[in-house]
């Protein structure tokens, strides 16, 4: 039979009988659909946090969450009698009949989230309600309670733990490899972890984000709870955008006032169309390369490609082309018109009269940008050379001359040395990338007229220093490491080494001192390269102080105190100046919180004065303190809270935290802090002052420019770069 005859008269196959999906199967499929990565994964457990009242949220993460995704909130928590039922698939306390669906005020409704984890990931839950006497553990399998280990029972285990619950996410996806596979690196991912928290915390501005790797001392995430929505903004997505907010507010009607989360589905002049909208956009002043669109329906967090489409269309005609606005949009329509249940991983909702709403928002933004508009008003002077027109040959010839060897006039050669120069001299050094490199040049400082200048004199380097500053020259001394077997200081000193940020440290060993510029918040500016710096010089200071006492361990120098002042009157001024005592040592009486600090320190004396000089007699007299730095006195005034800290905030019990904290106590104590004078005493706060300016520009600085190892920790909001000579010379030439 011919093939063409077999093609134009095709045998129907037959037909596949239907099964019954095995239900392991249907579970996997369905967690599918609910949990993309990490991040969806987070965003329903985020959600569950709320939904329980929480004001803290803290998440670790480790390899992007594929590894471990752990959220722990301070909410109601979860009986112990429902942990059986927790992860089953359709197992709510949101929902009771079908027409709850069409007033839902929760986040979460179909009882999904867990039920999927557990099928994708090994799930555990550690929860705790304020009636229970002690937390509940709980470990999950595809959708039951299983046993921790194998022998084990698979009940709730009672366990320690505060109030709330927390989510331990472990190998998501180990089950599912095409699904593993598919994501992006663990970097990208934790980015978009990061993403989702941040749009929250800026919508839930009440509530404590916190959001860090495992194993990370410091967070990359941290926000305040009971903040404005703008300073979480601020915060978050910076300054250049929160000075730049517009706040709008619009409704359904001019004279409602009243929020939709206020009214009373029972309330007679209730409307089921009526709606509120507050946004916060930036105006014409800010531009970005892509669109920030946050955007919160009912408190949840979802997506309109539509809405982005109208607003970005409102900023066109402000904008320059292909710069795009910051918006963040809170929309609270009334349940019974908003349709959540249209999506999976609910990113999506419908709602009634979408097109009308849209539009009476879109004129709010207009509105309010037209009335900003004012702003962008731009001054300009036309040349006062002969006119604005020249030729095309002018503008060439001027532009020619850029690319010619030229000479400034401080290095332009006579005429007899004119053939000794070779080409590299001739190059010319445009003024946006001349650097100034002598440290003689003016600081700060200089450029004010000195009141009394009989208090001040050069020393023999040319830099002035105070009269009544410590004697001796000004040249850094050198600050040698000390010989250690301690395993556990050996440990220290290498995570200094590890921890230090090249760049940072760079920065501060090749900086420019430029001067101090607010003492009381302890901020100086310093230069690099073509680059101005502003930096908190107490956070250096302390971080300073650490690396030196680590560094000098065991072999710190001594300064004698004459006479010596008791211990225990010493610590009773400090338990007597700080004001929360009552809350630190609510379990006993102040006089029994002396005496136990008064006892921890007698009992370490002998390790006090080998390891770190601080000489405490068998009588209880204070004989010398630790001086870590030649020429740098600390204030005295704080010695009575520096050995009340020593009792409480050192951790006595292991010897490598010991030794850090105690480290960490001492170079606090170093810090230097403003000075609180009377007015009465004005002369003596202004020499106290002008000898504290110079101890810091003199030798503090000089010290961090030698021996401080930055750590990445001090970029976060210590050190923060305020101009560029380039970008400057750039604005300069728009002008």
């Amino acid at each position: 039979m011919d093939s063409r005859a077999r093609l134009s008269s095709p045998t129907p196959p037959e037909p596949l009988p239907i099964r019954r999906l095995q239900e392991s199967l249907i579970n996997r499929i369905a967690a599918g659909e609910i949990i993309h990565r990490p991040a969806s994964a987070l965003k329903e457990l985020v959600e569950n946090c709320l939904d329980a009242g929480a004001t803290s949220v803290r998440v670790t993460v480790k390899d992007g969450g594929m590894k471990l995704l752990q959220i722990q909130d301070n909410g109601c928590g979860i009986r112990k009698s429902d942990l059986p039922i927790l992860a089953e698939r359709f197992t709510t306390s949101k929902l009771s009949t079908f027409s709850d669906l069409s007033h839902i005020r929760t986040y979460g409704f179909r009882g999904e989230a867990l039920a999927s984890m557990s099928h994708v990931a090994h799930l555990s839950v550690v929860t705790k309600t304020k009636s229970d006497s002690c937390a509940w553990k709980a470990y999950y399998s595809d959708g039951v309670l299983v046993e921790p280990k194998a022998g084990q029972t698979s009940d709730p285990k009672p366990t320690a733990g505060n109030d709330g619950t927390t989510i331990i996410v472990e190998d998501m996806f180990y089950n599912t490899p095409t699904r593993l596979s598919s994501l992006r690196s663990a970097s990208e991912e934790y980015s978009r972890i990061l993403d989702v928290l941040t749009k929250y915390a800026v919508h839930n501005p009440r509530v404590s984000f916190v959001c860090k790797k495992a194993g990370s001392s410091s967070p990359d995430l941290s926000t305040p709870s009971a903040s404005a929505v703008t300073h979480t903004i601020r915060l978050l997505y910076g300054h250049s955008i929160s000075k730049e907010l517009i706040h709008i507010e619009t409704s359904s009607s001019a004279h409602q006032t009243r929020k939709i989360d206020d009214m009373d589905e029972d309330d007679p002049i209730d409307d089921p169309e009526a709606w509120t909208a507050e946004a916060h956009v930036t105006n014409a002043n800010y531009q970005a390369k892509k669109t920030v669109f946050l955007l919160f329906i009912n408190h949840r967090l979802v997506e309109s490609s539509r809405m982005k489409r109208a607003f970005e269309a409102v900023y066109n005609g402000i904008l320059p082309k292909s710069s795009f606005p910051f918006i963040y949009l809170s929309l609270e329509i009334d349940p019974r018109s908003v349709d959540v249940n249209v999506h999976p991983t609910k990113r999506e909702v419908h709602f009634l009269n979408e097109d009308t709403i849209v539009e009476k928002i879109s004129d709010a933004i207009q509105q309010a940008l037209a009335v900003q508009n004012h702003s962008r008003a731009f001054a300009y002077q036309t040349l006062l050379t002969g006119g604005v027109e020249y030729d095309a040959q002018a503008s060439k010839k001027r532009k020619g001359k850029e690319r010619e060897v030229n000479v400034t006039e401080e290095a332009r050669p006579s005429s007899n040395s004119s053939n000794m120069l070779n080409t590299d001299a001739l190059k010319k050094t445009y003024s946006q990338h001349k650097v100034r490199t002598s440290l003689k040049d003016r600081t700060l400082d200089s450029m004010f007229p000195v009141a009394n200048p009989a208090k001040i004199f050069p020393n023999s380097s040319g830099q002035e220093k105070m009269a009544d500053a410590p004697t001796g020259t000004t040249k850094a001394r050198e600050i040698g490491e000390s010989e250690c077997s301690l395993t556990s200081i050996q440990t220290l000193r290498r995570n200094l080494i590890k921890g230090k940020h090249k760049y940072l440290s760079e920065i501060l060993e090749k900086h420019i001192f430029v001067g101090i510029v607010d003492l009381p918040r302890s901020l100086s500016l310093v230069q690099y390269s073509t680059k101005l710096y502003l930096v908190n010089h107490g956070s250096l200071a302390e971080e300073l102080f650490y690396q030196i006492g680590l560094r000098q361990f065991g072999d710190l120098g001594r300064m004698k105190l004459e006479p010596p002042p008791p211990l225990r009157t010493l610590i009773e001024i400090a338990v007597n100046a700080e004001k929360s005592t009552e809350d630190t040592c609510i379990h006993f009486h102040r006089t029994d919180c002396e005496q136990r600090i008064v006892d921890i320190l007698m009992a370490r004396r002998e390790m006090l004065t080998e390891y770190f000089s601080l000489d405490i007699t068998s009588s209880g007299l204070v004989e010398s303190l630790p001086l870590l730095l030649r020429d740098y006195t600390p204030n005295l005034d704080h010695l009575p809270s520096f050995l009340m800290r020593l009792g409480p905030q050192v951790d006595w019990t292991s010897e490598a935290e010991c030794f850090d904290s105690f480290l960490r106590e001492l170079a606090y104590f170093y810090t230097p802090v403003p000075l609180f004078t009377s007015v009465s005493d004005s002369e003596e706060q202004n020499a106290q002052e002008k000898s504290e300016r110079w101890q810091i520009q003199h030798v503090l600085f000089p010290t961090i420019r030698r021996y401080l190892a930055a750590p990445k920790s001090l970029l976060d909001r210590d050190v923060v770069q305020v101009a560029s000579l380039p970008e400057l010379y750039k604005v300069f030439e728009r002008c």
